[in-house]
C-alpha cells in the first residue's frame, strides 16, 4: 500500500509552466501544492505586452496573463504557498522530502519548474528598465520594435544569432561585445556580419541605460580607447547567458552541461518521481507556450507515476 505523504504532489515555481501543472494536477484530483518564492507568474510579470501566446489575438500583458493563469487553477482548488524550497530528497522510496524556509513537507511526486533566469550586466538602469525597453527575448519583444533603432549586447550564439533576428523588425541593430571577436559559430558570424542592418561595436562595455520611462539611451565606453558615449536606442536586448533556477537539487539530477535539467519526453529526470518542465529543461526554445506544453505532460507523468506506487 502507498505510506502516507502530505501531498500527492509537489511543484517548485509558479511561473506559466509551475501553474499550469498546477491546474492540470487540481483537475486530477490531486492533492496538490504550488510553492513560489513571492508571487506566482516568473519571468511573464516583468513581460509587459504577451502577443505571441495563443488565444489573444491583440495580445495581454503578462501580469494579465498570469492573473488568468492563477485564478484558473485554483479553481480547481489548486493551493499556492509563499515560500521558498531548500532542498528536495532525492533518496529511494515513494515518499520525497521538501525542506522549505519555514517547515518540511512530504511528496509523492515532485514537478520542479523554478525557470531560468537571464544573466545580467550589472550596470545602472537595468533593473529599472527590464520589461520597459530592455529585453533577454528577440522572439517575444523584437516585433514592438518595427522600424526602430534597437541595441543587443553579447558575442556568443544567441547573441549573433538573435541579432540576425532582430533585422526583421528593427531598421537597425547595434550589436555590443566587449572583445574584438566573436565566440559564436563561423556561420553565425558570417550572416550577422554580412547583414547591413546591423553594426558591430567591438571591444565596447555598456555602462549604463537611461531613459524617461522606457530605455532611451544607452552608455557605453570602449575599452581600448577609454572614450565613453551615448547611444541612442529604443530597446536593448541582453544575451550574455541565462542560468537555470535549480540549485536546491543535488547532482543526482542528472544536468546539461550548462546546468539545465534534462528530462525525457514524458518529463521525467534521472531520478524517479521527480519532473521537470518549463525553462528550467534543457530544452531548444524557451517560450510560454512550450513552457505550458511541457507542463501538461508532466502533470499527467507525475498522476500515472503516484497511481502506480506500491
Amino acid at each position: 500500500m502507498k505510506k502516507n505523504a502530505d501531498y500527492d504532489l509537489v511543484i517548485i515555481g509558479g511561473g506559466p509552466a509551475g501553474l499550469t501543472a498546477g491546474l492540470y494536477a487540481a483537475r486530477a484530483r490531486l492533492k496538490t501544492v504550488l510553492v513560489e518564492k513571492v508571487v506566482p507568474g516568473g519571468q511573464v510579470l516583468i513581460t509587459d505586452w504577451v502577443e505571441n501566446y495563443p488565444g489573444f489575438p491583440e495580445g495581454i500583458t503578462g501580469t494579465d496573463l498570469v492573473k488568468h493563469m492563477t485564478g484558473q487553477a485554483q479553481r480547481f482548488g489548486l493551493e499556492i504557498e509563499a515560500d521558498e524550497v531548500i532542498s528536495v530528497d532525492h533518496g529511494p522510496g515513494p515518499v520525497r522530502t521538501i525542506r522549505l524556509t519555514g517547515k518540511t513537507i512530504t511528496a509523492h511526486a515532485v514537478i520542479v519548474a523554478t525557470g531560468a533566469t537571464p544573466k545580467k550586466l550589472g550596470v545602472p538602469g537595468e533593473d529599472m528598465f527590464f520589461g520597459k525597453g530592455i529585453s533577454s527575448c528577440a522572439t517575444c519583444d523584437g516585433p514592438f520594435y518595427k522600424n526602430r533603432v534597437v541595441a543587443a549586447v553579447g558575442g556568443g550564439d544567441t547573441a549573433v544569432q538573435e541579432s540576425v533576428f532582430l533585422t526583421k523588425f528593427a531598421e537597425k541593430v547595434y550589436l555590443i561585445h566587449r572583445r574584438d571577436r566573436f565566440r559564436a559559430e563561423k556561420i553565425l558570424q558570417e550572416r550577422a556580419l554580412a547583414n547591413d542592418r546591423i553594426e558591430v561595436l567591438w571591444d565596447t562595455v555598456v555602462t549604463g541605460v537611461s531613459g524617461l520611462t522606457h530605455v532611451e539611451n544607452l552608455h557605453i565606453r570602449n575599452v581600448r580607447t577609454g572614450e565613453s558615449r551615448s547611444l541612442r536606442a529604443d530597446a536593448f536586448f541582453i544575451w550574455i547567458g541565462i542560468k537555470p533556477n535549480a540549485a536546491f537539487l543535488d547532482d543526482r539530477v542528472e544536468r546539461d552541461e550548462f546546468g539545465f535539467i534534462r528530462a525525457n519526453d514524458r518529463m521525467e529526470t534521472s531520478v524517479p518521481g521527480i519532473f521537470a518542465a518549463g525553462d528550467v529543461r534543457s530544452t531548444p526554445l524557451r517560450q510560454i507556450a512550450t513552457a505550458v506544453g511541457d507542463a501538461a505532460i508532466a502533470a499527467s507523468s507525475a498522476e500515472h507515476y503516484i497511481e502506480n506506487l506500491e
